[in-house]
């Protein structure tokens, strides 16, 4: 009897064991759908030759045909687009691109891959004109020459008795009918050899009879080095066959009133330069010319913005960009530049760090606060908005909502991530006060900033009702006339 139970006991185990077996094979106890977690490895295609101040693309691949994402792991050396793995090479030394894909419910995460791109100094520089502008009898008009060295150019006329131009403006006068040549030089510096001289050929033609001038084309305007100016200048005009005497320049509204000789024309605003437009008339022996279409003040501005890090102190998140100031509109465009990633890297601090930084280059939202006297602008890595969870409220992004967790939790991450500085509309460069400073904000949700399903965020108690995620927060913002 005792054999008897023991085989039946025996038999008992194995029945059980089978059992689950069969569970293990079916998963029919899982909570949720089987995630397969396949591998899958990323291959980078030929390294493309790059050269100080250019530009060349990388092309990393999955294995599993997902979308990668780049990165630069030398921010000092080289950015590049995430998407299009557009490399650009701002310093000579060795540029490392980093390639990633975050997987999905088939594919694990790959396996970062990186490509080094030596980036090599070209000494040679070269000198390219843009369009040749229409100049007639006694008119000007405005060359523009570049050299790929990013040396400004000199210009002077190898036809004198046709036509003049100013050296450093490229303003030209037509002086008498016939083929006006403007040479463009660059003499060079301790990097840079001299250029190959580069020419330029215009037609002066004569109008049929004298006129009073055609209207001025080509208007710019922007914010002066002083406060409360505005630097005018001109592109072309048509003399009407009579030379030039004079521009005026006016303001709408109107109120401001200033004349010169010749372009560029600086303008004194009475108390601010704010919401108004500018206008050229142009003059000659016969007459005045109708008035340019008016033209808004555009000026170009760059930015950094600091987020202090506790935990990973020296690195820091770190917001360095560029964007357009509308001063006759009080809008901002264009904002544009490079978001640390202050928990990748070596332990050094910014500018001379190797963190990975993210291109953000959608500028997606601007809103006018009273209260702080500007606007508050943020840009985006993706072209959407959509960042934090929406699970507790709020619209995907605003800074202190979503608890920190990514959008969409527990569905996929887009990877966004985002920074929003505070504009000054009365002067873009004056420095914030705390209650300005208390507004700035930052979200990565990108694979680089993640925690789990949580992203690294920068806000303030004071702006937001909640520190970041990483106990970030705004210290400084600097911001600079380009």
């Amino acid at each position: 009897m005792e054999i008897i139970a023991s085989d039946r006991k025996k038999h008992e185990l194995s029945s059980a064991l089978a059992v689950l077996a069969v569970v293990s094979l079916c998963g029919c106890e899982s909570d949720g759908p089987a995630i397969e977690a396949r591998p899958q490895t990323i291959t980078f295609g030929d390294a493309p030759a790059l050269a100080l101040n250019g530009s060349a693309t990388v092309t990393a691949t999955a294995s599993s045909g997902l979308s990668i994402s780049y990165s630069s792991t030398t921010p000092t050396i080289c950015s590049v687009n995430i998407t299009t793995g557009v490399v650009t090479a701002m310093a000579v030394g060795t540029c490392v691109i980093a390639a990633n894909q975050s997987g999905n419910t088939t594919y694990a995460p790959a396996l970062q891959a990186t490509q080094s791109l030596p980036v090599v100094f070209d000494s040679s520089q070269t000198i390219t004109f843009g369009a040749a502008p229409t100049l007639s009898l006694g008119g000007t008009a405005t060359v523009v020459a570049t050299s790929n060295s990013g040396l400004a150019v000199s210009y002077s006329s190898t036809t004198p008795t046709v036509c003049s131009v100013d050296s450093h403006t490229g303003q030209v006068t037509g002086l008498a009918e016939g083929t006006c040549i403007i040479a463009a030089n660059q003499a060079g510096d301790v990097s840079y050899s001299a250029a190959t001289q580069t020419t330029l050929s215009i037609t002066v033609a004569a109008a049929s009879g004298i006129a009073v001038p055609g209207a001025p084309t080509g208007v710019t305007a922007t914010l002066g080095s002083t406060p409360d100016t505005v630097i005018v200048s001109v592109g072309s005009t048509n003399s009407g066959s009579s030379p030039i005497t004079g521009y005026t320049v006016s303001s709408s509204p109107a109120g401001i009133v200033v004349a010169g000789v010749t372009s560029p024309i600086t303008v004194t605003c009475p108390s601010t330069c704010g919401g108004y437009a500018f206008f050229v008339t142009a003059t000659n022996a016969v007459g005045n010319s109708v008035p340019s279409a008016p033209t808004d003040v555009l000026t170009t501005y760059d930015v950094v913005e600091t987020f202090l890090e506790p935990d990973t102190s020296p690195r820091n998140s770190i917001f360095v960009g560029t964007f357009t100031y509308d001063s006759t509109t009080s809008t901002v465009s264009n904002l544009h530049g490079i978001l640390s990633e202050s928990m990748t890297g070596d332990k050094i601090a910014y500018p001379n760090d190797n963190m990975t930084w993210l291109s953000l280059s959608n500028q997606l939202s601007s809103v006018y606060d009273a209260t702080l006297g500007g606007l508050l602008v943020t840009t985006f890595l993706l072209p959407t908005t959509n960042t934090l969870w929406t699970g507790t409220g709020g619209n995907g992004w605003d800074p202190g909502t979503g608890d920190g967790i990514y959008y969409g939790f527990p569905g996929d991450n887009p990877g966004n991530a985002y920074a929003m500085l505070f504009i000054n509309t009365a002067d873009p460069t004056a420095p914030p006060t705390q209650g300005q400073l208390d507004k700035l904000a930052y979200a990565d949700c990108t694979p680089g900033g993640m925690m789990g399903a949580t992203c690294m965020t920068g806000t303030t108690v004071a702006g937001y009702g909640a520190i970041g995620t990483m106990s970030g927060y705004p210290i400084s913002q600097t911001i600079t006339k380009k």
